[in-house]
């Protein structure tokens, strides 16, 4: 047997969950470009670091250890 809800009750929950949506909705479309520029400085320094790593692992073949 299903309960009868106050209808401010239930529209006061229906209004909370689109306020919600709204708020996530909002709240990714602002964070969206910062991710995309932590993003590319992260593939910056990633391309930095593998050049570093290439040139040690050449100078470490040049160089003979005894």
């Amino acid at each position: 047997m299903p309960v009868n809800v106050n209808p401010a009750i239930r529209f006061s929950r229906y209004a909370a969950l689109l306020l919600g949506l709204a708020y996530g909705y909002r709240r990714n479309e602002y964070l969206k470009p910062i991710a995309a520029r932590e993003k590319e400085a992260e593939a910056a320094q990633a391309k930095e670091r593998a050049e570093l790593e290439a040139i040690r692992k050449a100078e470490a073949a040049k160089i003979p250890l005894f």
